[in-house]
């Protein structure tokens, strides 16, 4: 008889993230039973929710990594929405997102913040470049990363120009990371704040 308990089920996820790599990591998490909500910015929620291929109205690449996760609308930007925000990080496990480095401190919303409120929290935050270095500020996608490690120059045809892989490597792979290191299971002290 197979067991209908997750491992993750006792794991809430606040997930900022948009695109690929971070949502792909909250979707880890989400299908070992963690409870994951998705906090999306208004008037329109994830960029991904636009992108193609579509469902009558609805975008199929966005349910692709976001299926099983609740969503809510929140603008950082105002003082209700922080808030609001602040009040779900209170009770959450684990906050992920995978903004440009230091966004979240800019909105008054950075590890220093969320920690001092909620000891235990694990922050989770991907990025192309790594939070702290030169090239931090860099936004980054995954055709970036591609092009820049050296993916692309060994694939297409003999004599020919680099060419992108179908699939996209360093997002996934990205997000694979994060929700190993995301886990407050894998910490070797329950809620020690950040994953190790």
């Amino acid at each position: 008889m197979v067991s209908s308990h997750r491992p993750l089920s006792d794991l809430t996820v606040l997930d900022l993230t948009w695109i690929l790599s971070g949502p792909f990591a909250s979707m880890i998490l989400c299908d070992m039973g963690a409870d994951v909500i998705k906090v999306e910015r208004p008037p329109y929620g994830d960029i991904a929710r636009t992108t193609g291929p579509y469902i009558g109205d609805e975008s199929g690449y966005f349910f692709s990594v976001n299926r099983g996760k609740r969503s809510i609308c929140i603008d950082l930007r105002n003082t209700q929405g922080r808030e609001t925000f602040l009040r779900l990080a209170d009770k959450a496990d684990v906050v992920m997102e995978n903004f440009t480095p230091g966004t979240m401190g800019a909105l008054g919303l950075g590890y220093d913040v969320l920690s001092a409120r909620n000891p235990r929290l694990v922050y989770a935050a991907t990025s192309g470049f790594g939070q702290t270095g030169p090239e931090r500020d860099r936004p980054a996608l995954d055709v970036i990363v591609q092009g820049m490690g050296g993916i692309m120059s060994i694939t297409g045809e003999p004599d020919g120009p680099p060419v992108r892989p179908g699939v996209s490597q360093g997002d996934i792979t990205a997000g694979l990371f994060t929700a190993i290191v995301s886990c407050p299971h894998y910490t070797s002290e329950r809620g020690a704040g950040r994953a190790r």
